[in-house]
């Protein structure tokens, strides 16, 4: 028990005042404003914006010479955190962070807490090595530690225990469905916290011959729960079409829905997919967060030089600007930061989308729906009699909704899409693959952007690495030496060495020597003008860019130059 900061009194407020933080007055509302609130002062005072989080912390970590530890470039065990009942550490706001010969390293919001220190030693029995952290990044360790999983395994033995050996009845499944407290309800709505948490972008249930996986896609990566309970699956599939309006009697054809649900305060859109497969019915889930999705261009990751040009191509009163990449690569999200700047009262903006990920006000915009004959080309021409100054078309699929798009564009609208290709330098030429008149595109298409997501190292983590023998093939060309890094792993990062991800973009801007190469068929002429000016962003530099800088790895730039081209970084 740390016997300094037990018998040491610290009245914060009046350290706050003495050393011109606050005033006094700020001092008397914030004691009446904590009489009212029940609140810690520390807390109030935070709270009424009178001091930073990080101010106080530091004035406190000086008063009672304990340190002050930023949580979120700090190596913590998960084991270690586990050592305390989740109860007591979100009561005091408290975790046991790391442990040694010297005792338990616990990180506390209020280390001046006499009862919570107390509380700590009784339940581990060890010395205590108390630091000062912030409260935020101390509850987003516990959210991750005392994850979902064991409560999710939980509730799916119990719905096993409730399901019998027989076959299921459908009737009494969507029966149960409709209780919120069901079993089954419990469940699903513990995985939705969990993909929510860890800022899934996929939720996948998928039954195999003895068992059921629940897989989640973080940055880009699957992350695997197995269940032996396999009788649930068929549960789970009924009460997801039954909220998504799906046929639940049908299991022989995929079926495609949509639903909403507000999970941890936050309004989240869900796209559901169905298929068929050897052992039930495989169910994959796209979460898409309305308030995370909408982003800022500025936010986005752009360069400078490619948010310039990027802003200067969607201001333009007319022309087609297309933004490239595979799925997932945050094209829609780029483009709707160029809707939401655009956006305003002086012009009419219509979206064609399958299906409309995000919703922005005044915007009008147009779901498609196959089955009735409303498909992207019949919305475009109806579109364009519309009067807009703006089309957003959700991708360009085919001939006829690449030939409107750009026969639009050349008509005093301006067009934003996205298209699947590589890179910037082939779109141009996939148009024309389509069978569209290259007069046409060279005409009309005015700027393309390329993207890709790319994996960033966990700072928590980071360590001086040394390239294999197949990287360093790779980087046969490059002489000097270079400081490469990569994660080693650690509970921030699920020991994957990554956390979080950024976008890469590539630029290219139509010019006269491009357009003219087009109207010519001139395929090597226009390769040849494109990678000129692309040379100095193309994808595969950017990702090797961010390596050098120590934002990822040599893997990620590897995983990302061979989805582009063979190109080997040139030295930078």
């Amino acid at each position: 028990m740390p016997e300094k900061i037990k018998h040491k009194k610290i009245r914060i407020g009046d350290i706050l005042v003495a050393k011109q933080v606050i005033s006094e007055k700020q001092l008397i509302d914030a004691l009446e404003q904590q009489r009212s609130s029940g609140r810690k002062l520390g807390r109030t005072l935070i709270d009424l914006n009178y001091v930073d989080e990080t101010t106080l912390l530091s004035i406190l970590s000086e008063q009672l010479s304990i340190p002050f530890v930023e949580l979120n470039n700090f190596n913590y065990e998960r084991a270690v955190v586990q050592t305390l009942p989740e109860t007591v550490s979100r009561r005091f706001r408290v975790a046991a962070l790391t442990e040694d010969d010297s005792g338990v390293l616990l990180g506390m919001s209020d280390p001046t807490d006499i009862f919570c220190l107390d509380e700590v030693h009784k339940i581990l029995g060890k010395t205590i090595n108390p630091v000062v952290v912030r409260e935020s990044e101390l509850l987003d360790i516990l959210d991750t530690t005392y994850n979902q999983s064991q409560k999710i395994a939980s509730i799916a033995e119990e719905l096993n225990e409730e399901l019998s050996d027989e076959l299921l009845d459908i009737d009494d499944i969507a029966q149960a469905g409709s209780d919120s407290d069901a079993p089954v309800a419990r469940l699903l709505q513990k995985i939705f916290e969990e993909a929510i948490k860890f800022k899934a972008s996929d939720v996948h249930i998928e039954p195999d011959e003895n068992v059921l996986r629940i897989r989640q896609r973080i940055d880009g990566v699957l992350v695997e729960q197995v269940m032996n309970e396999k009788r649930i699956a068929p549960a789970l599939v009924v009460r997801l079409k039954l909220i998504s309006g799906l046929d639940i009697s049908e299991k022989r054809l995929p079926q495609d829905g949509r639903f909403h649900l507000k999970i941890s305060k936050k309004n989240i859109d869900v796209r559901i997919s169905t298929m068929p497969v050897q052992h039930g019915e495989s169910v994959v889930m796209r979460l898409l967060s309305q308030e995370d999705g909408l982003r800022d261009l500025a936010d986005i990751g752009m360069s400078h030089t490619v948010l310039e040009k990027f802003q200067r191509a969607v201001h333009s009163p007319y022309g087609l600007v297309l933004v490239t990449g595979p799925t997932g690569s945050g094209k829609t999200t780029t483009l709707y930061g160029a809707l939401a700047e655009l956006n305003s009262s002086d012009k009419k903006i219509i979206t064609v989308e399958d299906p409309v990920e995000y919703r922005l006000p005044r915007l009008n915009q147009v779901q498609i729906k196959d089955k009735i004959g409303l498909d992207f080309a019949t919305v475009l021409k109806a579109s364009l009699r519309q009067d807009p100054d703006i089309l957003f078309i959700g991708e360009i699929r085919d001939a006829d909704s690449a030939e409107i798009a750009l026969r639009a564009a050349m008509t005093g609208h301006l067009v934003l899409s996205t298209l699947h290709t590589n890179d910037a330098v082939t779109s141009a030429l996939r148009l024309t693959d389509m069978g569209v008149d290259p007069f046409l595109v060279a005409a009309a298409l005015k700027t393309v952007i390329a993207q890709r997501l790319i994996r960033k190292v966990c700072d928590s983590c980071k360590k001086p690495y040394q390239p294999n023998d197949a990287e360093r093939n790779y980087l046969a060309a490059i002489t000097e030496p270079i400081a490469f890094v990569a994660g080693s792993g650690c509970a921030h990062c699920f020991n994957t060495g990554y956390r979080g991800r950024m976008a890469i973009f590539e630029l290219l801007t139509i010019d006269s020597a491009m357009a003219t190469a087009l109207r010519d068929k001139d395929v090597n002429r226009f390769n040849q003008a494109a990678n000129e000016q692309t040379a100095s962003n193309h994808l595969a530099q950017e990702a090797f860019r961010l390596a050098v800088e120590g934002v990822t790895t040599l893997s990620e730039v590897m995983r990302v130059s061979a989805q582009i081209t063979d190109q080997i970084p040139a030295a930078s």
